[in-house]
């Protein structure tokens, strides 16, 4: 029982890791903009399938993958933002919401037109999929990357939102638009 207690434990603390980051630039936007972001999801879906394509190529290190995706997020993100989030600054709050939705689903079937519908299998190296025994519990070293990523990702956001000059006119931003400008 404890065996499976544990293991459930990592399974969690991993699935919480991949969450967590999700609902962080959840709530950055919504404090920041005050806009429900549904394309949130799809910017990721660009990421991972920026992933399996980069993988697919085969002869780039992961550092140079990472670096890869890292891109193709900031891009699509920037596009995104400037297509359809820019004009809508100054409506009403509900056109902005709306425009999310809209953007949204137009990523999922552009993603659906251009990639199909079928899903894929994501095979990552042999290393990445090597258990590391804890206890009678066992994290794949993939798990590991993760739980870890998440850890210094959000540290380094604190120290951003916290410690930095960007950190701070986000932070005015977020309590005071007009003022902050």
């Amino acid at each position: 029982m404890s065996t499976y207690l544990t293991q459930q434990l990592i399974n969690g603390l991993t699935l919480g890791s991949m969450y967590a980051l999700i609902a962080i630039g959840f709530s950055m936007i919504y404090g920041i903009v005050r806009l429900i972001n549904f394309a949130h999801g799809d910017i990721v879906m660009i990421g991972a399938f920026t992933t399996v394509g980069l993988v697919t190529l085969g002869d780039l290190s992961w550092p140079m993958i990472a670096l890869g995706v890292l891109a193709a997020g900031a891009l699509a993100g920037v596009i995104v933002e400037t297509a359809a989030f820019r004009p809508m600054r100054g409506a009403p709050q509900v056109t902005g919401f709306i425009a999310s939705l809209a953007v949204s689903i137009m990523l999922q079937n552009l993603g659906i037109l251009i990639l199909s519908p079928q899903p894929r299998n994501f095979l990552f190296p042999e290393v990445m999929r090597e258990r590391i025994a804890i206890g009678a519990a066992s994290l794949s070293l993939l798990d590991l990357v993760i739980v870890i990523s998440s850890l210094l990702l959000m540290a380094a956001l604190a120290i951003l939102v916290r410690k930095t000059k960007l950190g701070i006119a986000m932070r005015a931003t977020a309590e005071n638009p007009d003022v902050a400008r």
